[in-house]
């Protein structure tokens, strides 16, 4: 059987959520890097793949995932924590689980999004790659940044009381909002005010199989 195709960028935070839960449940994919910086994502041969021309974009069989959340579900739910047949324990069978999961998913690709995610972009690529132009304005890192100390003091509160985010153990949850927090030093946020949530980056570090993104030990890399 042929394996899952991820169409990635390696500096892309929604790319790594996909190799990172790969790597947590050992799913064993193919890997195309696509030179997003040089907007091969909008290439004819791209977007005949993926229309949007976005990574990461997921073919498994006949099926396209086009979005790294639903491309999270899909892997979470037909792969078992050791690889094989699922769902693993990253997923769940339950449906308020599954609510519980979906409801910071849905936290990602909005307070984050906006959030810490367009800070990084703006400082460190140049541009907020959001949907919101590519034009980096001093009003637009100013309002990520509002967005940005909002979410983490959300995330702060909930980490307070809870190990993770959803369901008592680690999720596509954890995964999904992981990424663009533990790296949003590298678009000037501080996380040290928010002991709870640089508890939980730590705990993400450590579950077996983590794999790293560059940037997350040294933030500064690409404005040097």
């Amino acid at each position: 059987m042929a394996r899952p195709t991820l169409y990635s960028y390696k500096e892309s935070g929604n790319s790594y959520k996909i190799r990172l839960l790969a790597a947590l449940l050992n799913i064993d994919l193919e890997i195309v890097e696509v030179d997003f910086l040089h907007d091969e994502q909008h290439s004819e041969a791209f977007l005949a793949i993926n229309p949007r021309g976005e990574v990461p974009t997921l073919v498994d069989g006949d099926k396209t995932f086009a979005d790294s959340s639903s491309i999270l579900v899909w892997l979470a739910g037909k792969h078992g924590d050791d690889g094989g047949p699922g769902p693993s324990t990253y997923w769940s069978s339950d449906l308020a689980e599954q609510a519980a999961i979906v409801d910071w998913l849905a936290f990602a690709n909005s307070w984050v999004q906006y959030g810490v995610f367009t800070a990084r972009a703006i400082l460190s690529f140049g541009g907020p790659y959001n949907g919101l132009g590519t034009e980096s304005t001093e009003q637009t890192l100013k309002e990520a940044k509002v967005r940005s100390y909002k979410s983490l003091e959300i995330l702060d509160k909930r980490l307070g009381g809870e190990k993770w985010l959803a369901n008592g153990r680690p999720t596509i949850a954890d995964v999904s909002v992981f990424v663009y927090v533990a790296l949003a030093p590298m678009g000037d946020i501080d996380l040290s005010p928010y002991e709870h949530v640089v508890a939980w980056i730590q705990r993400v570090k450590g579950l077996p199989g983590f794999i790293p993104i560059e940037g997350l030990d040294d933030p500064l890399y690409r404005r040097r």
